[in-house]
């Protein structure tokens, strides 16, 4: 049953635990934990009948885990692969990097260019456009049990899902630009609207995900099979590092004006609606050249689609199971406003989305080569102990992002020291994120039964990513809830020549009387009429305080004993029993 339904994966790759063959994705700075906490283990659900055989061996036991040795017996190199593996294993890479380019959009460069347009909340709203990759769960059976055998079973849904995902890109890229200009302005678009349409490409890409995972088990020959997850890796990496870094930079007129050309403009190299329609094109192209030149191998239906819902159910019902969930739900609240509010604030404060990009280009090869460590550290640790002193050092980075953003230059000028503290302040968070994502990894892998290991691993990982994407929009909006700021009539002799010009050509009118300018709107029309914004508080510090002690009372309180406590349990602990529904 494990091969028939495949777990949600996030769309951040990274270097997994070496015993858990998991990988996942990193793309954003404030967005991380979309693509960290779903990525499958594409090996730990072969079949039925490895399971049984594991089992069968006279040194199996329910309260050990099974050595790496015996989980995978394979150890060859790519270049020793047949052809025709090297040839589906491209395939797999490509189908996963189209996923990654809306992807890394979603949950990275568009949060960031919405910040000059929409408040903390309405972002917060945006951000519900990443949840089909945390609920894919739900749907995952219905994409494997429902397919034209005529087509083939996984064409049946990458065919039409690519191509709706090319068309709403090329519709979305004529559009974004007047949309993301007018949204939530009188006249304009809602920012539910907006937000609709990239939940639409979100929904496409998570569905296209469960039929990619499904057909990667058939592309490649069983003793190859773990090559599913490199492909998954270098494929969503470098689709959502295009999105996010390499798009963020091109876009951002100060990159392009230092580094590429030698007259100064005021736009980037690149727009979001040109890049979207870039990619909507090669959808559609690599979608029909899918349909003409690539063939299925016939398969058939091995469990029924209320079989696996059963298992869930019963998987559901075990007591240490609603333990976990308890723990996932609640463990990721501590960091949400670091995550979530931080990069939006150094943009706010005039960081530039050019250093931005820079900072996780730089951040992204120490992603990797510390995330080696921690898989190796993984090994030599218990997995919840390594998961408690991570999550512990993760409290400790919101703090110390909290203090980079209050110390952000007076003048606005981001200095070479700064930007070398905002790249270590992120090195440290991203590596203490990464401790947190092995080490769960690993216990997710040890403890699931390897007799349903697909739907037990892909419950685990959906919960989890939950863990750290409900909160968010909630934590958006309570910046701007606590935030108060007061717009100041400007003292008409105070305003230069080009300062009246340019309220005269935006047509404002001067302010006169202070208002409130706490969200982003308001501080636009505060700002046009030649008004000052002053802040008196800041929401984002008072927020980030506010879950770093809720963090810090529930990992005491809670959730450091239970995890110590759930790991010291035997195997068994974690199995259904054989011919009942539950086994607590």
């Amino acid at each position: 049953m494990g091969a028939k339904v495949r777990r949600a994966k996030s769309p951040t790759t990274r270097s997994g635990s070496p015993g858990s063959g998991q990988a996942k994705t990193s793309s954003t700075m404030n967005t991380t934990e979309v693509m960290r906490r779903n990525i499958p283990q594409s090996q730990d659900s072969s079949s039925e009948a490895a399971a049984a055989s594991l089992m069968a061996r006279e040194s199996f036991s329910l309260d050990n885990d099974p050595s790496p040795k015996d989980r995978d017996g394979s150890s060859h190199g790519f270049f020793d692969l047949p052809r025709q593996d090297r040839r589906n294993f491209g395939l797999l890479v490509l189908l996963y990097f189209l996923q990654g380019i809306p992807l890394g959009l979603a949950t990275g460069s568009v949060p960031f260019l919405l910040k000059n347009h929409m408040s903390y909340g309405e972002i917060g709203i945006f951000s519900l456009a990443s949840y089909p990759y945390s609920l894919k769960l739900f749907w995952s059976p219905v994409v494997d049990a429902v397919w034209s055998p005529k087509v083939g079973r996984r064409k049946s849904w990458i065919l039409p899902i690519q191509l709706l995902s090319g068309i709403g890109m090329l519709w979305l890229g004529s559009e974004v630009e007047a949309l993301m200009a007018t949204t939530g302005k009188p006249g304009g678009p809602t920012v539910w609207g907006f937000t609709g349409w990239w939940f639409f490409l979100v929904l496409m890409c998570a569905t296209q995900d469960i039929a990619v995972d499904g057909w990667a088990l058939t592309l490649l020959s069983p003793a190859n099979i773990s090559y599913a997850s490199t492909a998954q890796t270098v494929g969503l990496t470098a689709g959502q590092f295009m999105s996010y870094t390499v798009f963020l930079a091109f876009n951002s007129p100060d990159f392009a004006n230092r580094w590429i050309r030698p007259i100064p403009l005021d736009h980037g190299v690149m727009s979001l609606g040109g890049y979207l329609t870039f990619w909507g094109w090669s959808y559609i192209l690599v979608t029909l050249g899918l349909f003409l030149f690539k063939r299925e191998e016939r398969t058939k239906n091995e469990d029924g689609i209320f079989d696996v819902y059963s298992s869930m159910w019963k998987i559901l019902n075990l007591k240490n199971i609603q333990t976990i969930i308890v723990v996932h739900l609640i463990a990721k609240i501590g960091f949400q406003a670091n995550d979530a509010v931080t990069s939006l604030k150094l943009l706010d404060k005039g960081f530039g989305t050019s250093n931005m990009a820079l900072t996780v280009l730089i951040d992204f090869p120490f992603e990797i080569g510390l995330g080696y460590y921690a898989g190796k550290w993984s090994q030599q640790f218990t997995p919840m102990r390594l998961w408690s002193w991570g999550f512990a050092g993760r409290l400790v980075a919101a703090l110390v992002a909290q203090f980079t953003v209050s110390v952000f230059p007076a003048s606005g000028t981001v200095t070479p020291t700064y930007l070398l503290m905002v790249i270590l302040q992120h090195v440290f968070s991203t590596f203490t994120n990464t401790i947190m994502f092995v080490a769960v990894s690993a216990f997710h892998a040890k403890i699931a039964d390897p007799t349903i290991g697909g739907t037990y691993m892909t419950l685990l990982a959906t919960v989890c990513n939950l863990g750290g994407t409900f909160p968010r929009f909630f934590i958006l909006r309570l910046v701007d809830y606590f935030t108060s700021a007061t717009c100041l009539p400007n003292n008409l002799d105070n305003l230069t020549a080009a300062q009246r010009e340019k309220i005269a050509l935006a047509g404002a009118p001067l302010i006169k009387e202070p208002f409130s300018c706490a969200v982003q709107a308001d501080k636009e029309t505060c700002l046009a009429g030649g008004g000052i914004c002053e802040m008196q508080r800041d929401g984002y510090h008072v927020v980030n305080i506010l879950c770093v002690a809720i963090g810090v009372v529930t990992f005491v309180l809670y959730i450091r004993p239970k995890v110590l406590q759930l790991q010291a349990l035997p195997l068994r602990a974690w199995r259904l029993a054989s011919g009942s529904p539950v086994k607590h």
